[in-house]
């Protein structure tokens, strides 16, 4: 039976590619689903070998907390020479998704507690 040993829903195309490789390094067998055109199925590698799933995840977990770490210290460094991403920067580069994103976050806010205001009548 098989089973899903990553979803690929956000994952980087480069990360992807690297665990793709290292179940090849480690001879274990999997197959690729690709994810819907509009987004409602997954993409996912698979397992084909229920037997191999302990290994394979022991392998992605070590992989990730490697590629966890590179990010981090890429990112502090980023910080360090002062060239990361700030909010301000993200408001200036992307000013419609930003906008968009408060306007939704005002719309949840003021329905969830617009109950609230008709109780004392």
């Amino acid at each position: 039976m098989t089973t899903v040993l990553m979803n690929l829903r956000d994952v980087p195309e480069e990360e992807a590619q690297e665990v793709r490789e290292l179940l090849e390094k480690h001879r274990i067998l999997f197959y690729e689903t690709p994810p819907s055109r509009w987004g409602i199925s997954m993409g996912a590698i698979w397992l084909s070998d229920k037997r191999q799933e302990k290994e394979a995840r022991q392998l992605i977990a070590q992989y990730q907390r490697k590629r966890r770490a590179k990010i981090r210290a890429n990112h502090e460094r980023l910080k360090r020479e002062g060239s990361a991403e700030t909010l301000l920067d993200n408001i200036r580069n992307r000013p419609f998704k930003v906008l968009l994103y408060l306007v939704a976050a005002a719309l949840i806010l003021y329905f969830s507690i617009r109950p609230f205001f008709s109780l004392g009548n």
